[in-house]
């Protein structure tokens, strides 16, 4: 049985939904009203085949979260552990409507043991994966103070509960370089281990990664030593065919953000000014990447004469040192895990979100690596883990 009762299974992502008073225990009280809070609202509901033949529209109250008079709707697919993929939808929902363990820490490591899980990275849900929300904020002072509030919720409350089981993520004020090398120090000497930043900064009006604009940012990650974590879709620009296309399609698609995220970072100057950086590649499976790297490598062979870009280090060669793909089912990518690279992986399980596979990820792990000799199960589901992150076993 390759995947051994003593090897522990690390999720590298799964996700948080944050409880109604994360920023009005945090925030001043000159804040409390402009901050984000959660209020209930009239939402439309979606629209399900089973309602009857034609499908049946309707409202509902729902929970959702304001700041500065806008309004963001929960979306159900994030938080639908527990449910039948047939109750699935994308309408707002309310906290009663979600299991404890989507905003619960100690509710989140019962549903760990359940699952076979050892240890887990979450990612915030209002902010986005990034904390990009907090951009679209007027006042500087409150975005820059609503970060802050997340990452000491994070380090100080959710992950404290069980430091062993929780593994802190941070997340940047993408505005102003400054204030991130300040963030990444200051919650480095709290205990973070990884710092969630943008597949891509273009869409969201932020230089690229083929300035220099990130270098002092990238320099400070460097020095604490932790790696930047890109889960696909934070750029904010989905990957989206046809207005008339169902979702079906963008969410088909979306690992084809991590592989414009694999080519924009190789053919990038990130990785030969800064040669300690390590980025994982959030929820983009690793199947893509063998065709990837050969393509790219044949492109950079072919045509690097006449580009600004490195004459003397292929792609495949970067990547092995910098980049790292986290896949929760992919029996393409373990079958190829050679060419991928057996230490560039690592496994991730997506609690509460629609791709999990929860209550049965151990199981899932089990059958998916059952011809895969135990040292590589080992080393794709715990140590590669556990050694990009600096969370050694207790």
């Amino acid at each position: 049985m390759p995947l051994q009762n003593h090897m522990h299974l690390i999720s590298t992502d799964d996700h948080l939904i944050e409880h109604p008073r994360l920023w009005s225990d945090r925030l001043p009280k000159k804040f409390l009203e402009t901050g984000p809070r959660i209020i209930e609202k009239e939402m439309p509901r979606s629209i399900h085949a089973g309602d009857n033949a034609h499908g049946k529209a309707g409202t509902k109250i729902a929970e959702v979260w304001t700041y500065e008079g806008r309004i963001y709707p929960y979306i159900g697919l994030n938080a639908v552990a527990g449910k039948k993929p047939e109750e699935y939808g994308a309408e707002p929902t309310r906290y009663e409507d979600m299991i404890p363990g989507c905003f619960d820490p100690k509710a989140r490591v019962l549903d760990m043991d359940i699952d076979g899980v050892q240890a887990g990275l979450s990612f915030p849900s209002f902010p986005r994966f990034a904390g990009t929300v907090f951009l679209e904020g007027d006042d500087r002072e409150l975005a820059l103070l609503s970060v802050k509030a997340w990452n000491d919720f994070h380090i100080d409350e959710w992950c404290a509960t069980a430091p062993d089981r929780l593994i802190p993520l941070v997340i940047m004020p993408l505005w102003s370089v400054e204030e991130c090398v300040k963030e990444v120090h200051r919650t480095a000497a709290k205990g973070a281990k990884a710092i969630s930043f943008p597949e891509n900064p273009v869409p969201l009006g932020l230089p690229s990664f083929h300035t220099d604009h990130w270098d002092p940012f990238f320099s400070a990650v460097e020095e604490v030593g932790v790696p930047l974590t890109v889960h696909f879709g934070t750029s904010g620009k989905p990957p989206l065919t046809a207005p008339e296309a169902p979702m079906a399609v963008m969410t088909a698609l979306f690992g084809c953000n991590s592989m414009y995220a694999t080519a924009d970072l190789l053919f990038s100057p990130v990785f030969h000014r800064h040669p300690t950086l390590k980025v994982m590649l959030s929820e983009g499976g690793i199947g893509w990447v063998p065709y990837m790297l050969e393509r790219m490598d044949a492109v950079w062979a072919k045509h690097r004469f006449y580009q600004n870009i490195n004459q003397s280090v292929r792609p495949s060669e970067l990547f092995a040192k910098h980049l790292f793909g986290c896949f929760i089912e992919d029996d393409f990518g373990i079958a190829n895990r050679y060419a991928v690279g057996i230490d560039n992986i690592t496994w991730e399980g997506d609690y509460p979100h629609s791709d999990s596979n929860w209550p049965n990820s151990r199981k899932k792990v089990q059958d998916a690596m059952i011809d895969v000799p135990d040292d590589e199960v080992e080393r794709m589901v715990e140590t590669n883990a556990r050694g990009l992150l600096d969370f050694p076993r207790s």
